[in-house]
C-alpha cells in the first residue's frame, strides 16, 4: 500500500474501515510489513505481534462485515509502550535486561480500554529501564532514533512510541508520562503528545494501587494530529473502581474541543519557565511559534512564573521521588525472585542504580517534606492561571541529542554554561508531574539543521478540552503534517 495509508490520520482510517473502504486485515498486514522493513534503523518496536495482530484484525473485519456495533478505534493499528503498559500473555521487559523474559498475566486498564474500542496492537515499543530518564536507550535493546535524523535520540521514556508514529509505523501510539515521558519524545520525534489531567486515565496498578501519585504518572496518546490524539484519549478515560485516583467522566467531547475557536483565549508565555536554561536554537523556534496563537485570535502575553527553587532543585526532587518509587518496584520484584540491586548491577546503568541507592537514605520525614517544594510549584502554576487560560513554554531546553553506543544515552550536562542533570534537568516537563495539570507537546518547528522542536501547552486543572482547543488552533495556523511526508520522500530517495 502507498504512503497515503501509512500517514493517514487515525480519524480517517477509522471512518474508512467503518464504511468498508478499508480492510482491517489489509491495513494491519501493511503496517506489519512496513515495520519489518523500516523499524531496524529506528529501533522503535522491540516486540512485534505479527500473529496476534492479524488474528485481532480478522476479528475486527468479521465484525464490520456482520454490521456489529463498532468502537471509535475499530480496526486501527496501535503501538503500546514496553513499561507498565501490560498486554496479558506477551513479553514486557520494562527495558531491563533482568526482566527480558517477564510475561504479565493481566492487561493494563487503559490498554484493555483501547482494545475494547477496537484498536489492534501491533507490538511493544522501546523505553529506558523503568522509564527513568528523558531519552530512550537501554542495555537490552539499545537506543531509539528520531526518524528525523538517525543517530539522534527519539526522547524518552516513550521514545519508541513517538518514533513509530513519526515514521509511519503506526497511526497512533500509547505512552506514559511520569516526568514528561509523553511530551519529551513528542518534541524530539516531531509528533503531538498529550498528558491528561491526573486521574483522567485510570490505572489499576498492583500490588500498590497508590504508586502513581509521587510524582503524578499518566498514560496518554502520541499522534501525528491533534484530533487523532483526542480520538485515542476518549476511550482511555473514565473512572475505575480499583483506581483510588480516577476521575469520573465529565462528558467532555475531546474531538469537539479540537474544533473550537480560541478567540479571546488568554495565553501566558514563559520562555524558560523562569528557572530553566534553553538552547538559543530552541528559543528561536518557540518564540516564533507562539505568534500562531495571536494569528488564531488569542491574546498572548509573556509572563514570569513565580518560582523560587532552582532547576537543579526541581530535578533533584524528581529524581528522589522516582528513586523511592523504583525502590518499591524493586521490592516487589524481589518477592518474584529478581533482585536487581544484588544480582544485576552490571545489567543496568550505574547512574540509575546510584539514584535508586540514594533514595534508600531518605527518611519518611525527608520524603514528606519534599511535598513543600512540590507545593511551591503547584502554587506558582496556579498563580498564572488566575489570569490566563493556558501556559506555554518550550517542551525541552535542547534539540535531540546524540545516541550513545553503550546503552546509556543521556541528555546534556549543561546548557548555556549552567549545569543540568543529564537525566531530566533539560526538560521543562517534570514540574507538571508535580502538579497534575493537563499538558501537551506540539510540534513547533525545526532548527536550521532540521531537528524537531516541541512547544508545551499547559492547561488549568481538569481543563483538558482547553489544551486540545489551543493545540488544534495552533495546528490550523501552523500545520506540520507535511514534515512526515517530506521525511518519507527523503527516505525513499536514498
Amino acid at each position: 500500500m502507498s504512503r497515503e495509508l501509512f500517514f493517514m490520520p487515525a480519524t480517517e482510517m477509522a471512518s474508512r474501515i467503518r464504511r468498508r473502504d478499508l480492510s482491517p486485515v489489509e491495513v494491519v498486514a501493511a503496517f506489519l510489513d512496513r515495520i519489518d522493513v523500516h523499524n531496524p534503523p529506528i529501533n522503535a518496536f522491540i516486540l512485534v505481534l505479527h500473529d496476534e495482530a492479524i488474528r485481532v484484525a480478522q476479528e475486527a473485519e468479521d465484525a464490520v462485515m456482520r454490521g456489529d456495533p463498532l468502537g471509535p478505534l475499530h480496526g486501527v493499528p496501535i503501538a503500546i509502550k514496553d513499561l507498565f503498559d501490560f498486554k496479558a500473555g506477551f513479553r514486557n521487559t520494562f527495558g531491563c535486561k533482568p526482566l527480558a523474559d517477564y510475561v504479565p498475566e493481566v492487561t493494563a486498564t487503559y490498554i484493555e480500554r483501547l482494545e475494547s474500542a477496537g484498536a489492534v496492537v501491533l507490538g511493544k515499543t522501546n523505553t529506558p529501564e523503568m522509564g527513568h530518564k528523558g531519552v530512550t536507550d537501554n542495555m537490552l535493546f539499545g537506543p531509539t532514533s528520531t526518524p528525523f535524523k538517525l543517530g539522534k535520540n527519539a526522547g524518552g521514556s516513550s521514545g519508541g512510541s513517538a518514533a513509530a508514529v513519526a515514521a509511519g509505523l503506526a497511526p497512533i501510539a500509547q505512552g506514559s508520562d511520569g516526568g514528561g515521558s509523553v511530551r519529551i519524545p513528542a518534541s524530539f520525534s516531531g509528533v503531538y503528545g498529550f498528558k491528561a489531567s491526573y486521574g483522567r486515565v485510570a490505572q489499576t496498578i498492583r500490588p500498590d494501587g497508590f504508586i502513581s501519585h509521587t510524582p503524578f504518572i499518566h498514560a496518554g496518546p502520541l499522534a501525528r494530529t491533534v484530533e487523532d490524539a483526542a480520538l485515542m484519549l476518549g476511550p482511555m478515560t473514565g473512572e475505575h473502581p480499583r483506581d483510588p485516583f480516577s476521575l469520573p467522566s465529565d462528558g467532555t467531547d475531546f474531538i469537539a474541543a479540537t474544533r473550537r475557536p480560541i478567540d479571546g483565549l488568554r495565553v501566558a508565555y514563559s520562555p524558560r519557565f523562569e528557572v530553566f536554561q534553553v538552547d538559543p536554537r530552541v528559543a528561536a523556534v518557540v518564540d516564533g511559534a507562539v505568534r500562531a496563537f495571536t494569528e488564531a485570535g488569542a491574546h498572548v502575553e509573556e509572563v514570569k512564573v513565580p518560582l523560587t527553587v532552582s532547576q537543579q532543585e526541581l530535578s533533584a526532587l524528581w529524581i528522589r521521588e522516582i528513586g523511592v518509587l523504583t525502590l518499591s518496584v524493586f521490592e516487589t520484584l524481589k518477592k518474584g525472585g529478581v533482585d536487581i540491586l544484588r544480582d544485576h548491577r552490571d545489567d543496568v546503568p550505574a547512574e540509575w542504580i546510584a539514584g535508586v541507592e540514594a533514595a534508600k537514605s531518605l527518611s519518611a520525614l525527608d520524603y514528606k517534606l519534599d511535598d513543600a517544594i512540590r507545593t511551591e510549584v503547584f502554587d506558582a502554576v496556579q498563580d498564572v492561571f488566575e489570569d490566563f487560560d493556558v501556559l506555554v513554554t518550550p517542551t525541552l531546553g535542547v534539540p535531540p541529542v546524540d545516541n550513545a553506543t553503550n546503552g546509556n544515552t543521556l541528555g546534556p550536562s549543561e546548557i548555556n554554561g549552567e549545569a543540568v542533570d543529564p537525566h531530566i534537568g533539560w526538560c521543562l516537563t517534570h514540574p507538571i508531574n508535580f502538579t497534575g495539570h493537563p499538558a501537551a507537546s506540539i510540534p513547533a518547528g525545526f532548527t536550521d539543521d532540521r531537528l524537531p522542536i516541541g512547544m508545551q501547552i499547559i492547561g488549568r486543572r481538569f481543563a483538558d478540552d482547553t489544551v486540545f482547543a489551543a493545540s488544534a488552533a495552533f495546528e490550523r495556523v501552523r500545520p506540520w503534517h507535511d514534515s512526515y511526508l517530506r521525511l518519507e520522500d527523503e527516505r525513499t530517495s536514498r
